[in-house]
């Protein structure tokens, strides 16, 4: 090879190579990992059931905690886990929340956590999303389904980036091993299957 010619091959290589180095740079960039962690304090998870069919209690959990995981700041990315106490079950009225934490529903002695892990996120448009999950109320685990909304992002007093969502869902409790069932003596059923999930989660951005 003449003195030119290994010139041009040093010239192509180089530039070969940095094309190449680009290209992982940009990619890396791109997968970068970003975790959100809920923000309890500015967050809240009800659930809503029919009670003698014609009105809706409403109940909460206390406690609970969660992560998402995304590349960058993409949310169509996000791998999320969710966790919420049994315990912590408050329906504002003491009788009741110790019969949901009986045996008899949650188990709460027995089955300390409820948990969610999502399998896939659909992005319906730029703020509404579908998430599918395993959810796990006792020692069952069913797939369910969640509608997710992005309320925005922004930044606190003290310059941590958040960002929040609305969340609703469906499940049927006796699916999930919640068989309990009681009936008045005119017949009326007192508690529904049908389970509303709400919640609204604001995520901190952790540096």
């Amino acid at each position: 090879m003449t003195g030119r010619g290994r010139n041009l091959y040093v010239i192509i290589y180089v530039h070969t190579y940095l094309i190449s180095l680009k290209t992982s740079q940009m990619t890396t960039a791109t997968l970068t990992t970003t975790k959100w962690d809920i923000d309890p304090t500015h967050s809240e998870l009800q659930f809503k059931v029919k009670h003698l069919v014609i009105s809706t209690v409403t109940g909460t959990f206390k406690i609970f905690e969660g992560t998402a995981l995304t590349e960058g700041e993409d949310w169509s990315t996000a791998k999320i886990d969710f966790t919420t106490n049994t315990a912590s079950v408050d329906t504002r009225q003491e009788q009741r929340d110790e019969h949901l934490r009986s045996a008899d529903f949650f188990d709460a002695a027995k089955y300390p956590a409820i948990r969610f892990s999502s399998t896939h996120v659909e992005k319906i448009d730029t703020v509404k999303f579908k998430v599918s999950g395993d959810l796990t109320i006792k020692d069952v685990t069913k797939t369910v389904q969640l509608d997710i909304e992005l309320g925005g992002q922004a930044d606190d007093f003290y310059g941590n980036t958040k960002a929040g969502f609305e969340i609703s869902g469906k499940i049927k409790r006796k699916e999930f091993g919640l068989t309990w069932d009681g009936v008045t003596e005119a017949g009326s059923i007192v508690v529904g299957d049908e389970i509303k999930i709400l919640a609204n989660v604001q995520l901190i951005k952790q540096k």
